[in-house]
């Protein structure tokens, strides 16, 4: 029997937080399927909002590159292109035990009315402001609730889940980054683009996490970094309880971790961790550094990531080259710098489509994000589908597992906005500095707001 939703249905869903692109809702209704799921929904700019050509799943020039994924070249719709990407794309390249496709459940436009209206209360003022439901799609995207376990008993073990935004876990080593740009082989494009962050005001201060800690393969530098990521959250780090929400923010970033903070969630974790006061956040920190250490996920993460092995400054003459425009950014260049891009420019379609390809799907997992979820086990509970680790610390053992989610197709007209982005990150970042000389850079000293 197909699944739809009605508008009766608007109502038993709550909202969990949104992107840039997606609104996320939970079920918390009684109906069989959809315990368990989340929602998420378009979103589409306020300014300029009119009805797009969204019949039309992939440009002509999207279809080419795609060529070799035949279920995501005849996709009818925006909707099931993005279900057929993760499908065909995704879940080959980051394990199908890590990745839920998902499904796509027809709407009504009366349903995303309702949606939105219940939502719109629970949603920070200033995305309401920028962004609403894009009610020109008529399916939404169905998929599990990794912030819990399927067929979980929340009574007999709670739940807690910890959702990470990794981010790019490599410095770039490309020759075809220029002198201009250099900075980016040293500074990773996570603290570079905090400077630029800070005088856009998206963020308050700086964080500190750096992901090369992360994917390093350190128990010690992967616990370093989710104490850096619990310091300052923003919207990279989130922990729920059972579903709900206990760290972090919603909509979008959150503050620094002060005290009452910090505090309230050590009081949260006394119902999942066994430790003695005042150690809850601690090992929790040391759990989740163990479990991410021992799974060997964030390596199959980075060997995605680095798919982009020429970095946007090498990929965008390969972009030129496919759409058969005149290349702008060689246009801007002396005859003696755009040598350094003739390669790029004389190779065969099909390597300047596989260099653009990989480019885009190395930018889906440098933006996506990762959920790892724990239940106590109880003793002489046997049965489970999850991994297990016991964690020597606390004498415990937990079910665990680890999904990756917003594993979004992008556009390939987004190639001139992602050059555009690296210039004017690093040009920020380089600003700041500059004018930081003779500063400690991590005093979180605003950058003036001439910058950039």
């Amino acid at each position: 029997m197909e699944v739809a939703l009605r508008v009766d249905d608007a109502a038993d869903w709550v909202y969990r937080g949104e992107g840039a692109a997606n609104i996320v809702l939970a079920y918390s209704g009684s109906s069989p399927p959809f315990i368990g799921k989340v929602m998420r929904l378009r979103k589409a700019p306020k300014s300029g909002y009119q009805k797009l050509k969204i019949c039309t799943a992939l440009t002509e020039h999207e279809r080419l590159l795609w060529k070799d994924v035949g279920e995501l070249v005849s996709s009818s719709s925006k909707e099931c292109a993005g279900q057929l990407y993760v499908e065909h794309v995704m879940k080959p390249l980051l394990g199908s035990k890590y990745v839920d496709a998902g499904m796509n459940v027809p709407v009504s436009v009366e349903f995303l009315e309702s949606i939105e209206k219940n939502c719109n209360r629970q949603r920070p003022a200033w995305r309401v402001d920028s962004a609403q439901v894009d009610r020109h799609f008529n399916s939404v995207l169905l998929m599990s609730d990794h912030s819990l376990f399927p067929h979980g008993n929340l009574e007999a073990a709670p739940c807690l889940s910890i959702e990470i935004k990794p981010k790019c876990g490599f410095l770039p080593i490309s020759r075809f980054i220029s002198d201009e740009t250099a900075i980016k082989r040293s500074i990773t494009r996570f603290k570079m683009h905090q400077a630029l962050k800070l005088h856009q005001g998206e963020i308050a201060e700086l964080s500190q996490y750096n992901p090369l800690d992360l994917f390093s393969g350190s128990k010690e530098r992967i616990q370093k970094a989710i104490k850096d990521l619990f310091a300052t959250p923003q919207n990279n780090f989130r922990v729920f309880l059972n579903g709900s929400l206990i760290f972090g923010g919603l909509g979008g970033g959150a503050p620094a971790t002060n005290c009452q903070i910090a505090k309230a969630f050590e009081n949260a974790l006394k119902f999942v961790i066994q430790a003695d006061d005042g150690l809850y956040t601690e090992k929790l920190s040391n759990l989740v550094a163990e479990t991410l250490h021992k799974s060997g996920v964030l390596d199959r993460l980075l060997e995605v990531q680095k798919l982009d092995h020429i970095d946007i400054e090498g990929a965008i003459h390969a972009y030129y080259d496919i759409t058969s425009q005149q290349c702008l950014v060689c246009r801007e260049l002396s005859e003696e710098q755009s040598k350094k891009y003739t390669s790029l420019h004389s190779a065969s379609l099909e390597e300047s489509l596989k260099t653009v390809k990989n480019y885009l799907i190395a930018a889906t997992v440098k933006d996506c994000s990762l959920i790892i979820c724990f239940r106590p086990r109880k003793e002489g509970y046997t049965e489970s589908e999850c991994n297990r680790i016991y964690f020597e610390s606390t004498k415990q053992t937990f079910d665990c597992k680890v999904s990756f989610i917003d594993l979004d197709l992008k556009p390939l007209s987004k190639m001139e906005y992602y050059y555009k982005l690296d210039k004017r990150i690093v040009s920020c970042y380089r600003q700041m500095v500059k004018m930081n000389q003779g500063k400690d850079e991590a005093t979180n000293v605003p950058a003036s707001k001439t910058l950039c």
